[in-house]
């Protein structure tokens, strides 16, 4: 599918002047590399886009599971305030690894994860995302290398200044402190939602998952009760892989979704707090600054600069936190208005697998059912 966007100042892309911008990714063709501990699983990675920006029209490369891991990591440390699109799990149990039904599964979900990411308007201008989509296999190996599977951060520059708040913060975490928590109706209700959507997607899943398994033990069952049951249980098994894959699936990618908000909301808490621990040290560096200009200290002109500098990233730490919260209530509005259209194809789909299921199952009974009555006369 393509993810359109529109450009500054015009509508249409100067690289392709008659079409609307766009930008596609697909993730296709896993391929099995190397053995035991090592081995891993590479996807091809086909970009079409007229974004300037990009190096041509049609970009291919090769990218393993560590990559997209690579690209989560980036984007959650510097889009702050964005639901970051969750990815798929990593399983790590050998016999289930490299199952074909489960590589399908991991692929599915890591083509929902890049484009979800290529068709939101902030994270396609990413940086690393076209790193991603377009650096070869040498590089990308370079910059998990250097970021160790994780985003390094860069050294604060005003890390001694902040050397009493990160110690306060760490006492708040080691339950020393109460923590300061943010006292809003809106985003209490928010959290209240989200921590209750997970509650009832965890519960749903589960339900999808017996669902699909009793469908394949009856199809087993079936199987193992005779050729002239086979029919049915094909059926069976049919309908239990179409449930997983449009059903139970989509209720799991949903569930990491929630997870993935629910980390955005802890790094809105950890701004918030950092928030008001800079600016009660701000206060206290005022005091102190007043007190030293009173007493005409020696000290006087340090501990000026040292407020100044600390007024400053109180500023600049207020700044960050009302853009994650602007940014989070228009990332809940869109999470909302996605979600609906989502879960209401889900459950589309798993209506018309039910129908498909029934139709199915009668006429495979009704081809067994003169086997039976033969077997019945005789």
């Amino acid at each position: 599918m393509e993810q359109e966007r529109g450009l500054p100042g015009s509508s249409l892309s100067p690289r392709s002047p008659f079409s609307q911008p766009y930008l596609s990714v697909s993730v296709t063709d896993p391929v099995k590399l190397g053995n035991g501990v090592q081995a891993y699983i590479s996807y091809r990675v086909i970009t079409k886009t007229n974004f300037p920006e990009y190096q041509g029209p049609e970009k291919i490369v090769i990218r393993r599971y560590s990559d997209f891991v690579w690209l989560h990591a980036r984007l959650f440390e510097k889009y702050k305030g964005i639901f970051i699109p969750s990815l798929p799990e990593k399983n790590a149990v050998e016999k289930f690894r490299f199952s074909a039904e489960f590589i399908e599964m991991r692929r599915q979900a890591l083509d929902i994860f890049v484009n979800r990411i290529a068709s939101h308007q902030e994270l396609q201008q990413s940086e690393d995302l076209r790193t991603f989509l377009q650096a070869e296999e040498e590089t990308m190996e370079r910059l998990r290398s250097h970021d160790s599977g994780i985003f390094k951060k860069k050294p604060a520059d005003l890390m001694q200044i902040f050397k009493d708040v990160q110690s306060k913060v760490s006492d708040i975490v080691l339950g020393k402190e109460k923590p300061v928590e943010e006292s809003n109706p809106e985003y209490e209700k928010l959290k209240h939602y989200i921590f209750e959507l997970e509650n009832h997607l965890t519960e749903a899943q589960k339900h999808a998952y017996r669902l699909v398994k009793r469908h394949r033990e009856l199809g087993q069952a079936l199987l193992d009760f005779g050729k002239a049951a086979k029919l049915l249980g094909a059926c069976e098994e049919k309908a239990a892989h179409q449930l997983l894959m449009n059903f139970e699936e989509p209720l799991k990618d949903y569930v990491r979704t929630v997870q993935s908000i629910k980390a955005t909301i802890a790094e809105r808490a950890n701004a918030f707090r950092q928030q008001c621990e800079l600016a009660e040290t701000t206060k206290l560096k005022e005091i102190n600054l007043d007190k030293l200009m009173l007493m005409r200290s020696d000290k006087a002109a340090e501990a000026e600069m040292e407020y100044k500098e600390l007024k400053a990233a109180s500023e600049e730490a207020t700044r960050r936190f009302e853009t994650i919260v602007a940014l989070m209530n228009q990332e809940t509005i869109r999470f909302q208005e996605q979600k609906t259209l989502d879960m209401g194809l889900a459950f589309h789909e798993f209506a018309k697998g039910q129908a498909r299921l029934a139709s199915g199952v009668a006429d495979a009974w009704r081809s067994l059912l003169p086997k039976l009555e033969a077997l019945s006369v005789s």
